[in-house]
């Protein structure tokens, strides 16, 4: 299993490739509230897994595997929003701190019965997309 540090990394890198096409040390770096040092380690930590590949001054970007691992992070995230909104009554200003802290240690199992007890949605509480049980993104 990968830390919880790990999945943020790729999570945040997912998202910073959607907007530029590659993450760069700095902007991983802000994105994850770290410094470029602290960064420029885990980045080479994810290269050595196989979960990014990073090429020096040009930025990072995610292999298949390590963008699998961030689109169900993401795909957890969202589900776990909507849930809390939903059927917990939070308000929208609290279900994304609660979403990040449970996105980690969700399993298979719970994250399939909330998809199904939700009626398998397509777009979470703030309007974000989330990608379905196979990781694609709804049309």
């Amino acid at each position: 299993p990968l830390s919880e540090s790990i999945q943020d990394y790729l999570k945040g890198i997912y998202k910073l490739q959607a907007a530029t096409g590659r993450a760069t040390i700095t902007a991983i770096a802000r994105d994850q509230g770290v410094s470029p040092a602290s960064a420029s380690a885990m980045v080479k930590k994810l290269d050595a897994l196989e979960l990014l590949v990073h090429e020096p001054y040009r930025g990072a970007q995610l292999t298949e595997a390590g963008e699998k691992v961030a689109l169900e992070v993401i795909r957890h995230h969202r589900l776990l929003e909507l849930y809390l909104a939903r059927t917990l009554g939070l308000h929208l200003d609290a279900v994304h701190d609660e979403a990040d802290r449970l996105e980690h240690v969700i399993s298979e199992e719970l994250e399939a019965r909330i998809d199904s007890a939700l009626g398998f949605p397509t777009h979470d509480p703030h309007g974000d997309p989330i990608p379905d049980a196979n990781l694609n993104w709804p049309a």
